[in-house]
Order: C-alpha cells, then structure tokens, then sequence
C-alpha cells in the first residue's frame, strides 16, 4: 500500500492523509487535519516513506504584508518540519493541481464540491460544531489525490 499526504499551507491550511492500493486501485482517505503544530508533527513521523505534495505558495498582488508573512512562516515551518521527520517532498503551485481537477483560481466552494464527487462521505467540517464545509480541507485531500496521479 502507498500513502500520499497532501499539504494545503496556512494557518487555516490542512494535511491529508491518503492510503492507496497498488494491488486493486482502491484509495480512501484516512484522514484530513485542520492545522495545528503539534498534531502535524505527530502524523509526520507515522508515516515515513510517504508521498508528500505541498501547495507552492507566493505572494499575489494587493495582500497584505502582515498576511504574506504570516502565510510565509507557516509554510517555512512546514518544509522545515519535512526535513526534520525525514520525509521528501515536491512541491506544486496552485494553478498546476487546480487545473488537473478544472477548478477556477478563485471559486473556493468549487473545491468542496469537486472533492465531495471523488471521496463519496468525506467529512469537510472543521469541528464537530462547524455548519459548513472547509475549502482549506478539500484542498488538502485535492493536493493529496494531485500526488496519487502524478507523484
């Protein structure tokens, strides 16, 4: 069995943790994390010979300095957190694994629906107390199936 983890960078980001099936094709997703520091650490170090894609991040014209370095560290601690459990990456700019599932740039709910079409019963909420699904966790299993196809 293969396992992808797919990244979604951010303080809002999440992790995705794919199982595949070599033998019949069969994929299920183990499980989506909504980030949190310790958490990812802890995942990381379960599974060592994982695939690992991490949404590529930039900055985009009219943000704003404070959330481009916000953005930026998180994105720095994970590639350092990679590199501290041993686990190689690659890296994918976001127009790049987008385009696989023909998602538009800006359509966030787009994201839900299309990865609610792939994995039938994924849970997309936050917590248990959330009303609405979570682009940020689609996203995260979207990078996650990205990797399986293309990694």
């Amino acid at each position: 069995m293969s396992i992808y983890i797919g990244l979604d960078p951010g303080k809002k980001g999440a992790m995705a943790i794919m199982g595949y099936s070599n033998t019949t094709g069969e994929r299920y997703m183990m499980k989506i994390i909504p980030f949190d520091p310790q958490e990812y650490i802890k995942t990381l170090k379960q599974f060592s010979g994982a695939t690992v894609c991490i949404e590529q991040v930039h900055s985009l014209p009219r943000e704003g300095v404070k959330s481009v370095w916000s953005f930026g560290q998180t994105y720095g601690w994970l590639l350092g957190v990679l590199d501290a459990v041993g686990l190689s990456y690659q890296t994918v700019p976001p127009n790049l694994w987008k385009k696989d599932f023909s998602l538009l740039r800006t359509e966030k709910k787009q994201s839900i629906e299309v990865c609610k079409r792939l994995f039938p019963g994924i849970e997309l909420k936050r917590t248990d107390r959330c009303r609405n699904d979570d682009d940020n966790m689609a996203d995260a299993a979207l990078i996650c199936e990205y990797a399986r196809r293309h990694m």
